[in-house]
């Protein structure tokens, strides 16, 4: 009975593992949530109240100047408002709707950054949006999985390659080695898998890069300092999108071609990196939820853990046990229906039967390890999932998955 309750505690402990991976990081959101709150209302809230301010003197003093009531100067501004909804701005700008507008406009729409400085007004154009943005945004996140999936598998090459170099000039690879060689087995570097922080940083570098090659871009051609240009590039390949900036947005541009395709090739490519590296820093976060379960990990768990393992030591025959158990079973290694069972009482008699029974046991035992060392330890996807908590998963964590150290069976 003891040893059932053992294997329901265990069960009962992984699927509140998971349940607790996912309560712990709801609740850990809501407290960043809480705590983004609090600062930026910190520093925002004083600069809008002084903005309200100044903009309050401003109509008063319109109001004054040219003696216009302030019920028809409100009603002004509420058109002023619908015109900039529309897109029309005081300054000249682009058409928005022309094929390079328009082109521009599906662009945000399917990589889900969503400016908002283009908007459908007629009917057929929201009707239209619903079902182009459907297919749109499901066919660019498959984009970004498997784009995902390639720089993740190009790094783990490039990785590997700097590993065995590495290896080779400390001599622990002869000069003459090569990939698939029965060397490259016995050093076990077929299964070798760079590390998360590894990736991570390399993307890292990758992406903070391209964001100063493109603010150095955004400006000398859109004329933002270079604050507002990194402010932009990071809500931008984010697929934030604000909308307080949005580049490309005047009527003409020196070199207007050249920057406009140079504009679609940062933005491209800034969304594809950051998404890898979002994904990659999930897993990071993904062990610090482990590691914290651990740490308030069940008293039951340990106590199964620690009479599992004082079962395992013991190598003995319970006397009588032949009538209770027929068919003695392989998979079945020191499970015993109580504490005193599988130690045997003094001035107890073992025989004969009992003693090649427990020799067949340990030699088939004995017997299947050697066979899962000879064949480089076949494991159970199941029990895999269980303890490394990275096997399963859908969409980018199942593409990660088994391509990281952390995301391994073997880790």
């Amino acid at each position: 009975m003891s040893s059932r309750r053992s294997q329901g505690c265990c069960c009962l402990s992984h699927f509140n593992q998971d349940n607790g991976r996912f309560l712990l990081l709801a609740a850990l959101i809501a407290v960043y949530l809480g705590a983004g709150a609090t600062v930026f209302s910190a520093l925002e809230r004083p600069s809008e109240v002084e903005a309200q301010h100044r903009w309050n003197r401003t109509l008063q003093n319109f109001s004054q100047t040219f003696n216009i009531s302030m019920p028809e100067l409100r009603d002004f501004l509420r058109r002023y408002e619908a015109a900039v909804a529309a897109g029309i701005r005081a300054d000249a700008l682009r058409p928005r709707w022309d094929f390079t507008g328009a082109f521009y406009f599906v662009g945000t729409v399917v990589s889900t950054i969503g400016f908002g400085m283009t908007t459908p007004a007629t009917v057929a154009g929201k009707v239209f949006l619903i079902i182009y943005g459907l297919f749109g945004c499901a066919g660019t996140i498959l984009f970004f999985n498997l784009f995902l999936e390639r720089i993740i598998s190009l790094l783990a090459f490039i990785m590997k390659a700097c590993h065995e170099r590495q290896l080779r000039r400390s001599g622990l690879l002869p000069t003459n080695f090569r990939r698939g060689s029965a060397i490259s087995e016995v050093d076990s570097l077929a299964g070798w898998k760079p590390s998360v922080y590894h990736v991570m940083l390399i993307l890292g570098i990758f992406a903070i890069t391209l964001s100063c090659c493109a603010s150095a871009m955004y400006t000398a051609v859109e004329g933002w300092n270079y604050i507002d240009s990194l402010y932009y590039c990071f809500v931008t390949f984010s697929t934030i999108g604000f909308g307080d900036l949005v580049s490309s947005q005047n009527a003409v541009y020196q070199n207007q071609g050249l920057y406009r395709f140079g504009n679609f090739m940062f933005i491209l490519m800034g969304v594809s990196c950051i998404y890898s590296l979002f994904n990659v820093i999930s897993i990071v976060i993904k062990q610090v939820l482990n590691w914290l379960l651990k740490k308030f990990g069940c008293r039951c768990c340990s106590k199964c853990h620690k009479s599992s393992a004082r079962l395992g030591r013991r190598n003995a025959i319970t006397p009588g046990s032949r009538f209770r158990r027929h068919n003695i079973s392989v998979e079945t290694d020191g499970q015993y229906d109580s504490d005193t069972e599988g130690r045997r009482l003094s001035g107890e008699m073992i025989s004969m039967k009992e003693l090649t029974a427990s020799n067949k046991v340990s030699l088939a035992i004995l017997q299947k390890q050697l066979s899962e060392m000879a064949n480089g330890y076949p494991r159970n996807v199941s029990m895999n999932s269980k303890q490394n908590g990275f096997s399963a998963g859908i969409g980018a964590l199942a593409i990660m998955n088994n391509r990281l150290v952390e995301t391994s069976d073997s880790r």
